[in-house]
């Protein structure tokens, strides 16, 4: 195309319905958004794995876009600077025989083009289904585990509380315990102080008490001795109450040991909630991959917008590249005519080119590792590494987003001139007028 000798103007037919701006860094967007998408996915293996088929089906179907786009643009070269200069000649000197034979490489040339075009177009749709079906499962998933945190909260809460409850139990009848004991032992010293009594009046007695050490023994040997029945009924009541009091104490100690047991079974089933709720992976940045997918579909109904042009045009090509097709047989006649409908068509065929060209980044990633992230499971980042890449991911999002784009005239050019300045700053940008 760089050997036409007249500047071709934009027509009509030949102007993109999607502004370049929005797809020239289309490529590097989705990549970033699939990346965020995927770190924020962590601890959701099955929509690790969805994504991830997504992510690959994208990256292929940019690699194939890529080269479809530089397959228009040869398409285009070949028919401004070979296939129409040649049936130019033929009709030229009078060879409609050969006139008809490129006239049907060029159709070939074409069809196929259109057919890769349509083919194309069919596979953004497909993908942005896909991707749209991801969203889905992500809402799903989402909703699915805020009730299952939910519940979870509240089976735990209600465990707490139980354990709680089964702690103030435990605790009153040790602190019952404690007054039970207290109260034993002093009965046990008054049992003391009567018996001591006895013995300083009954020698018998004082002897019994010198020999055995255990007060409750003395008073069940010492009773037949006692020769005053205030003391024996003094002591029968003592030893009665004190009967009681272990007896009671005996009961408290059974309902401390099960109270014990019920405590320890709360605090274990408390224990296995806790770690199941810590098990749940937070839901949290779910809403973020939702808002990030909802981009890429964005991104990948623009570049269909783009391609069902592309085939618009190629239909508008063709019509223009034929028109003259049926005065060939009266190519004496129509000579000047045909002539005339191959340099429009040679013009369409430049600007065809020069859109091609014009967008010729949009498909391609800078770097080769854009995609790299699909090799790991974000799973297996620690804490500390996978808030770094959140951050990285973050800020290429923050800077890719705030490009500005304007498109400026440039002067009669031979070819397309890119014009790359740094962030916030003015791109200037031009679809190629070739010449």
């Amino acid at each position: 195309m760089s050997h036409s000798k007249e500047v071709v103007p934009f027509s009509k037919e030949m102007e993109l319905s999607v502004p370049v701006s929005e797809l020239l860094p289309a490529a590097k967007k989705t990549a970033l958004l699939f990346h965020i998408s995927y770190l924020c996915m962590a601890n959701f293996p099955a929509l690790e794995r969805e994504l991830r088929a997504k992510a690959t089906d994208a990256q292929l179907l940019f690699s194939s876009s890529a080269s479809l786009l530089l397959q228009c643009v040869s398409t285009s070269e070949n028919m401004i600077n070979t296939l129409i200069p040649m049936l130019k000649a033929a009709i030229d000197k009078n060879r409609p025989l050969v006139a008809v034979k490129y006239l049907e490489k060029a159709r070939r040339w074409i069809e196929g083009l259109i057919h890769d075009v349509v083919d194309t177009v069919e596979r953004y749709s497909t993908l942005n289904r896909n991707v749209g079906s991801t969203a889905s499962d992500v809402i799903a998933t989402k909703t699915e585990t805020e009730k299952k945190i939910q519940s979870q909260t509240k089976e735990v809460e209600d465990m707490k509380k139980k354990s709680d409850m089964c702690r103030k139990k435990l605790n009153d009848v040790k602190a019952r315990l404690q007054r039970m004991q207290g109260e034993i032992n002093a009965e046990n010293a008054r049992m003391q102080s009567l018996v001591n009594s006895i013995a300083d009046r009954n020698r018998q007695v004082c002897f019994v008490v010198a020999v055995i050490p255990f007060i409750g023994l003395i008073v069940h040997v010492i009773q037949k001795a006692v020769n005053d029945p205030g003391d024996n009924v003094k002591l029968e009541a003592s030893r009665n109450k004190l009967k009681q009091l272990n007896n009671d104490k005996g009961l408290l100690s059974q309902e401390e040991w099960k109270l014990e047991a019920e405590l320890m079974n709360t605090e274990m089933l408390l224990a296995k909630l806790s770690m199941e709720l810590d098990s749940i992976p937070s839901p949290t940045h779910l809403a973020e991959v939702q808002e990030c997918l909802t981009k890429i579909q964005g991104i990948l109904l623009r570049l269909k917008e783009f391609w069902d042009r592309v085939n618009v045009m190629l239909d508008s090509l063709s019509k223009k590249t034929f028109a003259a097709e049926d005065m060939i047989d009266d190519l004496d006649i129509f000579k000047s005519e045909i002539l005339a409908s191959l340099d429009t068509a040679q013009k369409y065929w430049a600007s065809f080119g020069a859109i091609c060209l014009s967008v010729k980044g949009t498909f391609s990633v800078e770097s080769k590792d854009a995609y790299k992230f699909l090799e790991f499971s974000p799973s297996s980042l620690s804490k500390e590494k996978w808030q770094e890449q959140y951050d990285s991911v973050q800020k290429q999002l923050k800077e890719v987003w705030t490009w500005t784009w304007t498109w400026q005239p440039l002067k009669k050019t031979k070819r397309f001139q890119p014009l790359w300045r740094p962030n916030n700053q003015i791109y200037q940008k031009m679809p190629a007028i070739l010449t």
